[in-house]
């Protein structure tokens, strides 16, 4: 993303008139699969919930709540996002510009070299957007002139913190700057100050914007920064306190000692005894986590649960949708109930030392990992892909190359049995209608998965389009189901609310 510092105005708009045509609060479940949208007028994307991206081309933009997202006349552009639902505002607009010989419509750039905008504080943004949403219905020439003025409002604000003119770039742009600054020299003194004077922001203004911004204080935000650095010196070094200390930028063994063990709980010498015989690991959703080496309580909340059965790995703990499929002598085996979606009380009372949680969702993982070593796990992974992940998490490599391999050896058996009474070319597609209002087709993951082999079915060309993405299950309108159905379709109707469970009728 380009700085705001470095941008320059390529159109005066002070010589311009904006119009707002149209406004909508749009919400897109998780895996909604929409084709690539051409946005013939300026576009404005205010997300207020979930995340996911904004596709330009083969350019890539991380949508996140709390984000505003500038889109110019005539850019293709697409939304993805398979794992979380997502909610923003759309706002379409026009911009005529004043020349010497009238005026003209105008469809090129206002903010150059920019999609994410800055916009403090969001919630000046979110009022003047929600305003705007209430009063979009039939008005009168009066409240649509307010209308109007409303939405240019907005847009003031936006260009306020967007664009560079001669004056000095605005205060949230030099906070921002000081953000980067902490993360490159955490590691000296550093005091809010000090801060505030790079920025060139007054110290009671520059902590009120720090804290919009990260959410903490800038000297809480230092120390958690510190502390993370720490932990990681902890789990790969052997060296004294008060070395580990100095590297991270606590000059005093004993501040260090009194503010890790605010921060963890613990001090720094438990901390580093706790993580022996544990194994660092980066999850599904990026998270870097010690985990134990050999787990031996395991909540699993995941569709798949069948995986660990094939591992020979017992578990403690689940929801008992997703015991549908567990084998049999596993089943005899005391498992608990944690709910669906998952009850931190209960998985906290079955005193676990690891958590597999099949979901992006980050407010549970938060409450999660507070319990107990926590990794987010995809469960709409191709199965070997599945298998091996959970193999090196639990040391079970062995034991997931072997099941593989038989596994494997199986399938093409049964496919060259089944050639005689497939005709070569023959697809199939397999769909989910959740409660007869989502429709979703699946691409590498369930069913579909193991009908689509050499020997056996192709999938249909709209979903090998979803295959070769890597992605494991989209939502389409039922009108475009013809376009997604196969040779060979099957349609299960899903029993439970909850869009990651798979479990059918």
């Amino acid at each position: 993303m380009v700085h705001p510092s470095s941008i320059s105005v390529k159109v005066s708009i002070s010589s311009m008139m904006f119009r707002i045509t149209d406004i909508e609060r749009v919400e897109h479940s998780a895996a909604w699969h929409p084709d690539t949208y051409e946005a013939d007028r300026y576009t404005l994307l205010i997300v207020v919930k979930g995340k996911g991206g904004l596709l330009q081309g083969r350019e890539l933009t991380k949508l996140a709540a709390d984000k505003c997202y500038w889109l110019n006349p005539g850019e293709p552009f697409r939304i993805v996002n398979e794992c979380d639902a997502i909610q923003y505002y759309r706002l379409s607009f026009t911009a005529i510009q004043m020349n010497s010989s009238g005026y003209e419509k105008y469809a090129g750039e206002i903010v150059p070299d920019r999609s994410e905008l800055a916009a403090y504080p969001f919630t000046r943004l979110m009022r003047l957007t929600e305003l705007l949403c209430e009063s979009r219905q039939s008005r009168s020439e009066v409240e649509n002139f307010s209308f109007q003025a409303k939405f240019n409002e907005l847009l003031a604000f936006l260009f306020e913190h967007n664009l560079r003119t001669e004056h000095p770039s605005n205060p949230i742009q030099s906070v921002e700057l000081t953000i980067k600054y902490i993360h490159s020299h955490y590691m000296h003194p550093i005091t809010v100050k000090q801060l505030a004077e790079i920025a060139q922001v007054a110290q009671w203004q520059y902590s009120t914007i720090f804290q919009e911004l990260t959410g903490k204080k800038p000297l809480d935000y230092l120390t958690d920064l510190r502390i993370g650095h720490a932990k990681e010196w902890l789990f790969q070094s052997t060296e004294p306190l008060r070395e580990i200390a100095r590297r991270v930028g606590f000059s005093d063994e004993y501040y260090f000692n009194r503010r890790f063990r605010q921060s963890t709980g613990m001090t720094p010498r438990q901390y580093s005894e706790s993580i022996r015989g544990k194994i660092r690991v980066k999850d599904w959703t990026g998270h870097e986590v010690d985990i134990p080496e050999s787990p031996k309580r395991i909540i699993y909340h995941g569709e798949t649960l069948g995986d660990l059965s094939a591992l020979g790995i017992q578990v403690i703990g689940t929801s008992e949708r997703f015991k549908n499929g567990y084998s049999q002598e596993q089943d005899e085996y005391n498992i608990h109930d944690v709910g669906l979606p998952i009850d931190p009380n209960k998985a906290l009372a079955l005193k676990p030392d690891l958590i597999i949680f099949a979901s992006a969702d980050e407010n549970q993982y938060s409450a999660l990992s507070k319990i107990a070593p926590t990794v987010t796990f995809n469960t709409f992974a191709p199965l070997d892909h599945r298998l091996n992940t959970l193999g090196r998490l639990l040391g079970r490599e062995r034991e997931a190359e072997l099941w593989l391999s038989s596994f494997n050896a199986k399938v093409t058996d049964m496919w060259n049995r089944l050639r005689p009474v497939i005709k070569e070319g023959r697809t199939a597609s397999v769909f989910i209608y959740e409660h007869g209002e989502h429709l979703f087709v699946m691409g590498n993951s369930g069913l579909s998965s193991a009908l689509y082999h050499p020997y056996g079915f192709q999938a249909a060309n709209r979903i090998q389009d979803i295959v070769e993405a890597g992605v494991g299950f989209a939502e389409i309108s039922p009108d475009a189901l013809p376009e997604y159905a196969g040779t060979i379709s099957s349609c299960f109707c899903r029993i439970t609310s909850c869009p990651d469970v798979r479990r059918t009728n």
